[in-house]
């Protein structure tokens, strides 16, 4: 057994997987999917389920690592933004070099803070320096550099 994906279904597929591109050096995984039918429909219980999108490679693990699902469907369910504390999954983490140097190319790319950059000793583990923020379609990222 091994964690295949992650998904997040968006407003504009391509340009928010380009954002995950430019900010943390995912690569676009060929092909790019356009799925709709029956099979579609049935699999995820959506009626009329159409959708484009692509899988993104995560940086860290490899050619064959999991991947980042980056899917637009023709109808997309309402929403609120996610909040740290909301029950579910609620956001994405990148262990990253410099949390303030990939927090500024988060900004340069459309996404912003939503915490403040923090650290703190974890007794027994290490230094952790990390903030929450958000993509530029509101969903959350953790950034996180360890000592």
């Amino acid at each position: 057994m091994r964690y295949a994906h992650t998904n997040i279904v968006s407003h504009n597929w391509k340009s928010l997987a380009e954002f995950y591109v430019k900010t943390f050096e995912c690569k676009i995984v060929p092909p790019i999917r356009s799925q709709a039918g029956n099979w579609l429909e049935k699999g995820t219980g959506v009626k009329n389920a159409q959708l484009e999108g692509a899988h993104l490679l995560l940086p860290g693990h490899g050619e064959n690592g999991p991947t980042l699902e980056i899917y637009q469907y023709a109808h997309i369910e309402k929403q609120g933004l996610p909040v740290p504390n909301q029950r579910g999954f609620t956001h994405l983490a990148f262990e990253v070099d410099s949390v303030e140097k990939t927090l500024e190319n988060m900004k340069k790319n459309g996404g912003e803070p939503f915490g403040q950059i923090t650290t703190k000793e974890v007794k027994g583990v290490g230094e952790i320096t990390f903030i929450y923020a958000r993509d530029p379609e509101g969903n959350l990222i953790e950034l996180q550099s360890w000592k």
